[in-house]
């Protein structure tokens, strides 16, 4: 259960990381899609304005090496359960904790508090100071479902492989 804890804690910076490397860097248009409408109107002159920039393509290879540390935390869960001779269920219950519990921290811990409580992302984004979305907790729920929805889709496969896996 500690290695379970640790991967969900590392999962979480991950994804904070991912946050703040997007939003710094600002590596493309899309990253801009999962704010909320009026912040999206706000930054749209400084999107069409954005030139191809060794800043941008830096945030982008920073992106690509969080996004592959982050399946591999679910590699090191699955190798350390065949190491401790899992069976079915005790995968599907380690990859439930580590994706719910990354996904709770980015709807509390990123929704919540980092967007509707602090300014962060309006010192990054000056010209989004004063737009009612910064406030607007909730406004991404159909998109959050979607992605609670696939995670237990995939932790049950993922679960299968790697038990499958251990019983060759």
């Amino acid at each position: 259960m500690l290695v379970t804890i640790i991967l969900t804690l590392i999962g979480m910076a991950l994804l904070w990381l991912m946050i703040w490397s997007a939003t710094v860097t600002m590596p493309t248009k899309l990253l801009a899609k999962n704010f909320p409408e009026d912040v999206q109107k706000a930054l749209q002159p400084r999107l069409d304005a954005l030139p191809m920039s060794g800043k941008r393509v830096f945030g982008m290879m920073i992106l690509i090496v969080l996004i592959l540390g982050f399946i591999a935390l679910f590699i090191i869960g699955g190798i350390d359960g065949m190491n401790n001779n899992f069976t079915y269920f005790d995968y599907l219950i380690r990859f439930l904790i580590m994706s719910y519990g990354v996904k709770a921290f980015d709807i509390i811990g990123l929704d919540f508090f980092l967007l509707t409580k602090t300014h962060f992302f309006q010192h990054f984004f000056p010209e989004t100071e004063g737009c009612t979305g910064w406030q607007q907790f909730g406004y991404n729920r159909k998109q959050q479902l979607r992605h609670i929805v696939t995670m237990g889709l995939m932790a049950p496969l993922e679960a299968l492989l790697f038990w499958y896996i251990a019983n060759r």
